[in-house]
């Protein structure tokens, strides 16, 4: 018994060198963790149960028969993070460069099935060239059946993916039909096809890191919802993310221990906003205010920031944020802003998360760039969003409401459960100075006319009293009280129920 246990112990301690001592050695000198020391930092420490250790590839092509290391280049497996259990694969770039093989695939799909039995969240770390050559069809195959493990998962529990090295090629397909993705600055990289290829195809001449980096992915192309600067970051980011998501589309979000008073008042938000309309103010000072603890966790902070989405919690449940952001570009509504909201309110809603709306937006972006564009269908889809949600909506605005940007964000008549405005608000079809202009288009070269025609709309309608008086707003509220107001709307509403007439699947104007 002796000698087995010593030759199991044996086998153990050859698979958990994956590539050798040399590989891991250079693993480190690249400034990147080995997959799994990624994985232990990842976990509770100790919590880790690794799955298929042992497994190898079957290719006798090329060679390979004479190349085969246990694992075959991805660790998987499962444990807890703060005690909540999560299944994780994490590819190890020290075996044939973490290159998908056909058993490597099966490797993935058996903790995505077991994930989608135990109804617990995913996490993929990613470090890998793409599929192995040698295998051909049969690693591709390998990728078709993790990517629809991907798709029946997707809305039934979270899936998150860390790219922390390379991610070519199939590799890409998999993190980008998952929850959320964030990437490793400097050492991670996503692209369909490389650098040489791209230059033998359009002559085009990139590095890795302008192709595809961090920074492309997280204000450009919109593919990464956040960057860090290492792997222990990264990892240390994922286990906050991970307390504030349900683990299945049927739990219900988490609840933490809380010590912030619900009823706490900020009476510095009576000032938030300026005087002058046309004054930006910081809209994240409100949601860290309202915000238990002040702990809000920033979805795609660097990309479209003219709109703010996030997780925070409200007396210790997560809710979700969406909020303009009149610092940039004055909270207006873009094409971008649209997709980056639309995308967190679908995630919010197949997960039951509660969402709260900061409103202040003075309209949809005009210009020939925003139209041919596509602002028409990128806007619809967050109107899209807000109006199929079923979970507690509650919207406050804070300042400017206008046009079809105050139908969208989460109004009254698009399914808002509890609609609030501060006394600053304007709710209206535009400025008054626009409005004027049209309505009063004969009255345009005279001078104290307008001014008093402008006036007049403003005290008409440049309130939130009209809204109020047709019941479009629910109260008009002191904006100290915005946390207290908030905490007792979703408390009423934490039962709520909506049916919907049965459809196969809706058709959002993707």
């Amino acid at each position: 018994m002796k000698d087995m246990l010593a030759r199991l112990e044996a086998r153990r301690g050859e698979a958990r060198l994956g590539g050798g001592e040399k590989r891991i050695a250079a693993q480190h000198a690249r400034g990147k963790l080995t997959a799994r020391e990624r994985i232990e930092l990842l976990m509770d420490h100790g919590s880790f149960e690794e799955l298929d250790m042992f497994v190898q590839h079957r290719a006798t092509d090329f060679g390979m028969e004479a190349a085969k290391i246990p694992g075959d280049g991805v660790v998987t497996g499962w444990g807890t993070i703060n005690g909540r259990t999560v299944f994780v694969f994490s590819k190890d770039f020290t075996v044939f460069g973490g290159s998908l093989s056909e058993t490597h695939a099966q490797k993935i799909t058996k903790i995505q099935d077991m994930a989608l039995k135990a109804r617990a969240p995913v996490i993929g770390l990613f470090d890998a060239g793409g599929a192995r050559i040698q295998e051909g069809v049969a690693a591709l195959g390998g990728y078709g059946e993790v990517f629809k493990r991907n798709v029946i998962a997707s809305g039934v529990i979270p899936q998150i993916s860390v790219i922390m090295g390379p991610c070519a090629g199939g590799d890409v397909y998999s993190p980008a039909m998952t929850d959320f993705i964030f990437m490793v600055r400097d050492t991670s990289y996503m692209f369909v096809t490389g650098p040489d290829v791209v230059k033998t195809v359009t002559n085009e001449i990139v590095t890795a890191e302008e192709l595809g980096g961090a920074k492309v992915h997280t204000t450009k192309s919109s593919i990464a919802d956040g960057a860090y600067d290492n792997d222990v970051e990264a990892l240390l980011q994922i286990r906050r993310l991970m307390d504030f998501l349900p683990a299945n589309n049927t739990d219900g979000v988490p609840e933490w221990p809380s010590f912030d008073d619900p009823g706490r008042v900020a009476m510095s938000l009576d000032t938030l906003v300026p005087d002058n309309p046309n004054k930006p103010y910081d809209m994240k000072e409100l949601i860290l205010k309202i915000a238990d603890e002040g702990d809000f966790f920033e979805i795609q902070e660097a990309y479209a920031r003219n709109i703010l989405t996030g997780f925070a919690r409200i007396e210790g449940r997560t809710i979700g944020i969406v909020a303009q952001q009149p610092m940039v570009l004055a909270g207006v509504l873009d094409a971008d802003a649209s997709r980056k909201g639309a995308r967190f309110v679908r995630f919010c809603d197949a997960f039951s998360i509660p969402i709260v709306t900061l409103v202040d937006v003075p309209g949809f972006l005009p210009g020939t760039a925003q139209e041919y564009g596509g602002l028409i269908k990128h806007g619809a889809k967050l109107l899209f969003a807000y109006s199929q949600a079923t979970v507690p909506l509650v919207t406050i605005i804070t300042r400017k409401a206008f046009g079809g940007a105050y139908d969208v964000m989460a109004s009254k008549h698009i399914g808002g459960d509890v609609n609030y405005a501060w006394p600053t608000a304007q709710i209206a079809v535009m400025g008054a100075k626009g409005a004027v202009e049209i309505i009063f288009r004969q009255d345009l070269g005279d001078p104290d006319k307008i001014a008093a025609r402008t006036k007049e709309y403003e005290d008409r309608f440049m309130s939130p009293f009209v809204a109020a008086e047709r019941g479009y707003i629910d109260e008009v509220i002191m904006p100290h009280s915005t946390r207290r107001r908030v905490a007792r709307a979703l408390a009423m509403l934490r039962e709520k129920a909506v049916e919907q007439p049965w459809k196969k699947h809706d058709n959002i104007p993707l």
